[in-house]
């Protein structure tokens, strides 16, 4: 008996960091990761949100942004942005920036970046400022290595440090455990469900 061919989901999304949490959750929810674009900011990904969602007429597509400070609520930046998502679209808001989700799990964070788990916030959603908050965890590390990469040089004028991608792309390849943090994240359940159901209507 033939195996069922997984169907391919396309994406979109703010940077490298999302496209490593898409490959993941789209893998999770039992699709085949597709080509992902994007990966130049959000404003970027705004201009060409018309031409994803027409492409999601046809085939199964998920867009990830941050809340930041954009909207009060997802729904409504969900609606500012796409007020007539495509069916195959599903078109998600991370609460309020990717670096909730991944927190979310926080025995794997404490873990990979070399803290108390009791450090890792218990709601993530809640933080105004997931970035910073992760920095925040990585100064406080064990490690000496993850605390050059995270956290930011004194003087640099940034706000992470040098390979906080390269880190945080690690920690989602090889760490980090969607299903257990969607439990602590429900922007992310939430991510995850529509994911299924879009992969589940393709089939």
């Amino acid at each position: 008996m033939a195996v069922p061919a997984r169907v391919v989901v396309s994406a979109a999304v703010e940077g490298i960091v999302d496209e490593a949490v898409v490959r993941r959750l789209i893998t999770v929810a039992g699709g085949l990761p597709g080509t992902v674009y994007g990966k130049n900011g959000k404003p970027a990904l705004r201009e060409r949100i018309n031409g994803y969602n027409n492409a999601a007429r046809h085939t199964p597509w998920i867009v990830l942004i941050d809340l930041d400070r954009d909207a009060e609520c997802a729904p409504q930046l969900r609606n500012a942005w796409v007020p007539e998502p495509a069916d195959h679209l599903c078109f998600r808001v991370a609460v309020c920036e990717v670096e909730s989700w991944l927190m979310a799990d926080a025995e794997a964070m404490a873990r990979f970046l070399g803290v108390a788990r009791g450090r890792v916030p218990r709601d993530p959603e809640t933080i105004v400022d997931p970035k910073q908050a992760l920095v925040n965890l990585a100064r406080a590390s064990r490690r000496r290595d993850i605390r050059e990469d995270i956290v930011p040089r004194e003087g640099s004028g940034r706000s992470v440090g040098p390979a906080y991608n390269s880190r945080l792309i690690e920690y989602v390849e090889q760490h980090w455990r969607p299903e257990i943090a969607a439990q602590n994240a429900s922007s992310l359940r939430r991510a995850i469900a529509c994911l299924e159901r879009v992969i589940g209507g393709a089939m």
